[in-house]
């Protein structure tokens, strides 16, 4: 199932009176109420959509305990190891097993 969102959609209206944020989330989820609970009819889309931020956390983390990355170097080194976790993880691969055979010169395929 495949779903997008086309935000210029939809009927136009009169410049008049302004209508309340309430007012404008109901026209929304009526408009776009298969998206709204695609979780519940598809089991791969999840039921939030807080994927993006569970991937930047360790970064701010990482940042907050020592308060800045020393080096360029450094933090291309940490957000290509926490990139492998995160994708090892994603694709249900055991994340010891991935880096110890990334540490011995394995190359794991990950699902495209």
């Amino acid at each position: 199932m495949v779903l997008y969102w086309d935000y210029g959609s939809g009927p136009k209206k009169k410049a008049g009176v302004k209508q309340t944020k309430a007012r404008n989330l109901l026209e929304r989820l009526r408009r776009f109420n298969q998206a709204v609970l695609a979780f519940m009819y598809d089991s791969a889309v999840p039921f939030d959509n807080n994927q993006a931020e569970r991937d930047i956390r360790m970064m701010k983390i990482q940042q907050k305990i020592s308060g800045c990355f020393r080096s360029l170097d450094g933090i291309q080194r940490f957000c290509r190891i926490r990139g492998y976790i995160s994708t090892a993880k994603k694709q249900g691969v055991n994340v010891l097993r991935a880096l110890e055979r990334a540490i011995q010169g394995w190359t794991i395929l990950f699902n495209a």
